[in-house]
């Protein structure tokens, strides 16, 4: 089993670098390298059907994983675009753009296009497993469990951006927090979202054999969403915008949905 999963794990990341190359050549016409975050979901759908296409289909679940991971990565993708849509480069590239100087065109291809690659070549594991362990063709409980969980993460996500478009879409409502639907339970439906989701495609992997080493994906991408590119860098920035952010912190769960806390309680450190 190790050296089939090599055998097309290592074309794998070849087309993934490939794909990413191929955009970053188009930030350095368009100057916008945060167009990469438009491509990152596309980049698993890539991989969903790449490692479907050397397969035989044996089990439905080879079919429907790649089925899924379009339906998400094509939402997500849109979504992004509309969002950046007009806005020029994200902040966190022109930061970047700024320090690094005339180093930045090529250094981005390493350390933004090239990383974003191997990150969610890395992340894809699962879809690699579900196609190469058919075993066992029929379902199972983690099938349906990974599919409940992939409703319940698409759902978070989908319906999070939603709300939270329409809010910053209403003037009335410019430099007030969105607190409402369901920001109520949670200040990042959409990242919870995600990373449930993924949790899905785990179950998913977890229910052929042999395939105990991919829960490195669902963690890798839940330590990314919570602590690095996610939660973490969205909060430090709006703690800092947003003075009213923070008893939106002290009320509302930052990560799993939750009943918000009240009266004296959401005052407590």
């Amino acid at each position: 089993m190790v050296r089939p999963i090599i055998d097309l794990a290592l074309p794998g990341l070849a087309a993934a670098l490939g794909l990413t190359t191929v955009v970053w050549l188009l930030s350095l016409v368009k100057r916008d390298a945060s167009i990469v975050d438009v491509f990152w979901s596309w980049g698993f759908v890539m991989l969903a059907w790449f490692y479907r296409s050397d397969a035989p289909i044996e089990s439905f679940r080879q079919t429907l994983v790649p089925i899924l991971v379009t339906l998400w990565g094509l939402r997500l993708s849109v979504y992004i675009l509309w969002r950046n849509w007009g806005h020029g480069e994200d902040y966190r590239y022109a930061t970047m753009r700024e320090k690094y100087g005339k180093r930045f065109p090529i250094l981005s291809l390493v350390i933004v296009f090239w990383l974003q690659g191997a990150l969610f070549w890395a992340i894809a594991m699962p879809l690699l497993q579900i196609q190469l362990s058919r075993d066992p063709a029929g379902w199972s409980w983690l099938d349906i469990l990974g599919l409940l969980l992939f409703a319940i993460g698409f759902f978070f996500e989908a319906v999070g951006d939603f709300q939270l478009a329409r809010f910053k879409a209403d003037p009335s409502n410019a430099g007030k927090v969105m607190d409402r639907g369901l920001w109520r339970y949670t200040r990042h439906p959409n990242y919870f979202g995600d990373a449930t989701l993924w949790w899905g495609f785990g179950c998913f992997a977890l229910a052929t054999t042999g395939s105990l080493w991919t829960l490195v994906s669902p963690v890798l991408m839940s330590f990314l969403i919570v602590k690095v590119s996610g939660v973490a860098l969205l909060e430090r920035g709006l703690g800092e915008t947003k003075p009213k952010y923070r008893d939106y912190v002290r009320r509302t769960s930052a990560f799993f949905p939750w009943p918000p806390r009240t009266g004296r309680r959401a005052g407590a450190p």
